[in-house]
């Protein structure tokens, strides 16, 4: 998870304007967000910070795997905060909160695949969407 105004690893340096940005991740929470909710959160919080410095912090987040890129149901692109270790997503559909899973089975499913293919399956990505409890309990209210 990235922790606000700390860098993620000893190999981003932790200037002001990435520590502001991992400030306005971090108030995301578990839900997701986008590259333009940043930018839209640091001019409601009065934080001056460029559009570059935002996308080039999102780059750098995301090659230390402290960030993973989603695809959302309606084809639209945002970002989760997580932990760096190989994983999956769980995301509400109603409140954007997202929760990391395990691989689970998925090691013996990719071996199928590759023994029915003949390809050498060198990653994957899963993204599970539905309604976490809070919005299945307040839909049901």
């Amino acid at each position: 998870m990235v922790t606000p105004g700390a860098p993620p690893t000893d190999t981003i340096r932790a200037t002001a304007p990435r520590r502001a940005v991992l400030r306005l991740i971090a108030a995301h929470g578990d839900g997701h967000f986008t590259a333009a909710d940043l930018v839209a959160d640091a001019g409601h919080r009065g934080v001056h910070i460029g559009r570059a410095t935002i996308f080039r912090t999102l780059d750098l987040l995301l090659e230390g795997g402290f960030i993973e890129r989603i695809d959302l149901p309606d084809g639209e692109h945002a970002y989760v905060a997580c932990r760096p270790s190989h994983h999956h997503h769980v995301v509400c559909t109603r409140c954007g909160r997202s929760t990391d899973v395990d691989d689970g089975d998925l090691r013996g499913v990719t071996a199928a695949v590759e023994r029915a293919t003949g390809y050498a399956i060198e990653g994957h990505r899963l993204e599970l969407y539905g309604r976490c409890s809070a919005c299945v309990g307040a839909v049901e209210a």
